[in-house]
């Protein structure tokens, strides 16, 4: 049986895969993250998921490797993260009654044989209309300054919403588990069917 790689060293990605039950071991690829010209968020994430898998091949031969990236968008613009206070303001104030498009690559590489399977999975949050207190009251209480967004959906975040659109929660926390799974029992890797 091959072994399973997480390609990032994200503790939150960690968390969520190991709800699976299957034994990883996390790696952090050293990949350029900048975006092309004229590149789509969709195409961004796919590309930085399927260059983070395959940044490890060498290293990890005869696995399964799983490169993930998200980008959030808000009317045509990429939002990163916030890193401080104001900033996490200024994007929770942008975001209040609004819709944030979280996007997220996804691939899964077999470095034996050099074969992956992608896809993107889009998850959309609708934000409830946020007075300056409320904000304010969230960040001082979760410090999410490091994650795109300004908010954990994990968390307290789940109540700066008023309601999500999508197919798979996690995608949100940056790994689309569902989709995940469906690669994984291509490679013949089922979370039910393992001891």
């Amino acid at each position: 049986m091959p072994k399973l790689v997480l390609a990032s060293s994200s503790p939150y990605r960690a968390q969520l895969l190991e709800k699976l039950g299957i034994a990883f071991t996390q790696a952090s690829p050293d990949i350029n993250e900048t975006p092309l010209p004229q590149e789509s968020p969709a195409e961004l994430v796919e590309r930085l998921a399927i260059e983070k898998a395959k940044a490890l091949a060498n290293n990890h031969p005869q696995s399964l490797i799983i490169g993930s990236d998200q980008v959030a968008h808000f009317q045509g613009e990429i939002i990163g993260k916030p890193g401080d206070f104001e900033n996490a303001t200024k994007q929770l104030g942008k975001f209040s009654g609004h819709c944030v498009e979280f996007i997220t690559g996804l691939c899964l590489l077999n470095s034996a044989s050099g074969q992956y399977q992608s896809d993107i999975v889009s998850f959309k949050v609708h934000f409830r209309q946020l007075s300056l207190q409320q904000i304010s009251n969230y960040l001082k209480k979760e410090e999410p300054f490091n994650c795109a967004g300004s908010f954990k959906s994990e968390g307290l975040g789940i109540s700066l919403f008023s309601r999500l659109e999508g197919d798979d929660p996690n995608s949100l926390i940056g790994l689309p588990l569902i989709r995940l799974i469906d690669m994984l029992s291509q490679e013949g890797m089922d979370p039910l069917h393992m001891e």
